[in-house]
This record gives C-alpha cells, structure tokens and sequence, in this order.
C-alpha cells in the first residue's frame, strides 16, 4: 500500500488532536499502578488448612471470609484485632467476636499518623453474629477511656485481659509517655488487677547504657507493646517449668525488640528473649540454629497444645527499624517466620521469600502483621502493609494466597498528603464451625497462570 505526502500528514495531524484529547481528558499521573490483583490469587484445597479467615479491613469493618474470598458475613465495627471468642467461654453460643465499639471524639489519644481506630478506643466490647453489644467496658476506665490496643483476651471466667495504653510519667523518665498497661477485668467490668510496663524496665533485659536511651526516647510510645496473650497449656509447664504456667502472659515489644513473659500473681517478669541478640548475618543457617537478631517483632505466641509444634514461640520478625539504639532498615529487606525453643532459644523452623522461590523482599512488611499454625502443620501468614494473606507448608509452598480489597486511610498518611492502603493488622483462621449453622462457605482450586 502507498500513501501520498498530503495522506501522512492528514494522518499524523489526526493522531496529534487525538493525543491532544486523551492527555486533557486523561486523569492525574499515578504513583503506583492502576490495577491490582486482589482476592483470591491461588489456592490448593487438597494442600491448605480450609477455614474461614478473620479480620478487620481499611475500611473500618471487621470481614469474614471463605478460603475463596467470598464474604460470608461483615461487622460493621473494627477490631484492634478482631477476634472470635470460643463458644465454650460465652455459654455457647456461637458467632461472637470482639470489637472496639466507640472511639475517643477530636484527635484522641493516637500517637501514630492515621492510626485512628486503633489508638482512639473509647470502649471495648463483644457482639453477636448481628452485630449486637453483649458486654461493653470503657467508661470505667481510668480517664473514663479503654484506650485498648493491639490485643485482648477472654478468660475461662467471663473476665478480660485488655492491653491498654495510659499517659504517665515512668520511674526515671524524662517526660510522660504513652505507657502500655495490662488490665484484668471481672464480667462485672470492674478492674481486679493492672500491670504497668514502665515499672518493670530493668527486667527486660537492658544494658545500663540501653536504659538510659528507653528512659529518654524521644517517641512517646516507647515501647509500643503488639501483643499480650496467655501462654495457655503447655508441655514445657507440665514438665516442670513454671516459667511457662499457662496464665502467665506473654507480650512483645515492637520498639525495644524483646518478647517476655510476666507471671500476673508477682507482676515480675520470668523470662524474655532479647533486645541484645547476635547480630543476624547476610543468610540464616539452615535450622536448627541460636535465634538470632529480631526486629520490630509482632505476634509472639506459644504454639497451642494439639498444633504441630506446640510450645514453641511462633513470632512475625518483621526486620523493621525498631531497637535501642535502633537497627536500621537493610538494603535488600526481607520479613521471617521464625519459630522457637524458648528454652533452648534455637530457631528449629524459618520462613523467608527465598522459601518460595522468592527474593528476600518479596516476603516483607515492616511493621503490623501476624503469624499462626494450623491444624495441618500449614502456617497462615498476613503480611499486613500490603493486605496479603498466605498459607505456606513447611517447605514454603504457598497453598492460598488473598490479597485484602478493602481500603482505606494508610496509617503513615502524611498531613496535606491523604494516601489509601489495604493494609491489614492481624488476621485469624476460624473454624467453619464457629459460625452459626447454615453459614455458606466454597472450596473451589484457583491455579496461578504460569509466568509467560
């Protein structure tokens, strides 16, 4: 085909106003791009651990879903975390979670940038499967606010284990701070006990020199506890380690780069693990191997009787930049699972990236996230900056992946610049049959197209 002089202008003029057009009409450049995967990305039901998996999204409401991605029921409330109780503590009935139920009005008491929900807790609470308030404590408070944060128990007793913050003054401190506090509450809502961490600084293992930066750092929430849960039954107990008595609680602090654990009858601490490790190399040893340098840890739990692997600590080591002073963050950073021997303190099982045949980055949140072991020796992952929930095998083989669609204010939003994030805290598997009889749920395989 020939085309005259005159034809290829006409034509280029043509493209021209066309490229004109799309460019006034195109919407503002992008930083990142326009589409996402999200739901459901793979899943081998023959290889999983099927259930149901919980958690409260960006978008403020706390979503149920199957190991298709399908919503099978939504609270309009959020959780910090959102956690199903056990019917067996709750008379049983079945479909009760845990939520905070209102929030301090104005600025509140949050210290991280769009962190609204999760440091503004005015009450704490239990609903119903349709969402109605069963027990509700806050206002009893000291301050008349929960604060609550990061995580919760529910006792055998009807009573709760709140992991709160209070503004106080520290032996020793500098200035106030946002100190993390334990509360044990009664069913009556009155408060039968509090730990408060700022007077149980020298048991945590700080160097002089350590101490003296805590007790003047310069963020307010200097410790910024992640977690608190009982340490329940364990084989370690019964073979005579009282350091492990199951209602003792174990927490972890993000900043300060240690897990511990405190015996609520004294308030002393009976055991930690860090801050001071050996530094961690550029490859872990294959396990088993002495537990090397974690940092800005969250999620640190005793692997629960019945489970492969029960009575070691399971913990999401998010590499993150935490520590007195602080590790800085690494070039080429990756996340672990880290599994461990806390009386040998050998990590006898790891998970990287590289597991899956990853770079180390391609496994990496630097801070939230969560970590669990399943009935089927699967471990369920959230990689909670990105929204990315996955369930590996002890190989690495990732068996299910989802990718969370629900968004929301990010929570290092800058002032001036709103950013959105599917990001996720904590997640949590739950037994199909902890939801009420008749709740739907589908097992259908998804395979991932091969790469081209």
């Amino acid at each position: 085909m020939v085309f005259h002089l005159t034809s290829i202008r006409r034509l280029a003029a043509l493209a021209a106003t066309a490229l004109s057009t799309l460019v006034l009409h195109a919407p503002s450049v992008q930083a990142s791009p326009s589409v996402f995967p999200t739901g459901v990305t793979r899943y081998d039901p023959q290889k999983a651990y099927n259930s149901f998996v919980l958690f409260s999204g960006s978008d403020g409401h706390t979503h149920l879903i199957d190991m298709n991605g399908h919503e099978v029921h939504r609270w309009d409330k959020s959780g910090f975390p959102a956690k199903y109780v056990d019917p067996a503590l709750v008379d049983d009935q079945k479909g009760v979670v845990g939520l905070q139920l209102s929030e301090i009005p104005g600025d509140g008491t949050h210290k991280i940038p769009g962190a609204v929900a999760g440091f503004r807790d005015r009450t704490f609470g239990y609903v119903d499967w349709s969402g109605k308030t069963l027990w509700e404590w806050g206002t009893q408070a000291p301050g008349g606010n929960a604060r609550q944060h990061h995580d919760w128990v529910r006792l055998a007793d009807g009573g709760t284990l709140l992991l709160a913050n209070q503004n106080r003054n520290i032996p020793g401190g500098a200035k106030p701070v946002l100190d993390d506090v334990i509360y044990n509450i009664g069913p009556d809502g009155h408060i039968r006990w509090t730990w408060k961490a700022g007077d149980h600084l020298k048991e945590f293992g700080f160097t002089p020199e350590q101490l003296a930066l805590v007790l003047h750092a310069e963020n307010p929430d200097y410790l910024h506890f992640n977690d608190m849960q009982l340490v329940g039954p364990n084989h370690w107990e019964q073979e005579g380690d009282k350091r492990f008595a199951p209602d003792n609680i174990i927490v972890d602090s993000r900043e300060a780069n240690f897990i511990a654990i405190l015996n609520p009858d004294t308030g002393k601490v009976v055991w930690h693990l860090g801050p001071n490790l050996p530094p961690r190399g550029r490859k872990d040893s294959p396990a088993p191997f002495p537990v090397n340098q974690f940092v800005g840890q969250h999620d640190a739990h005793l692997i629960a009787q019945g489970l492969p692997g029960a009575g070691n600590i399971l913990v999401f080591d998010n590499q993150g930049e935490a520590g007195y002073p602080a590790h800085p963050l690494q070039v080429a950073a990756g996340s672990r699972i880290l599994e461990i021997n806390p009386v040998s303190n050998q990590v006898v099982w790891s998970y990287t990236g590289q597991n899956s045949g990853g770079a180390p980055w391609s496994f990496y949140s630097s801070f939230i996230s969560s970590v669990d072991r399943l009935p089927n020796g699967n471990t369920l992952i959230d990689e909670g900056m990105n929204g990315r929930f996955f369930q590996v095998t002890p190989t690495g083989e990732i068996v299910w992946e989802y990718v969370s669609p629900y968004t929301g204010e990010a929570p290092t939003t800058g002032e001036g610049h709103p950013t959105r994030s599917n990001w996720v805290y904590r997640i949590q598997p739950v037994p199909y049959d902890w939801a009420p009889d008749g709740t739907p749920h589908t097992e259908a395989a998804l395979t991932t197209p091969p790469a081209p």
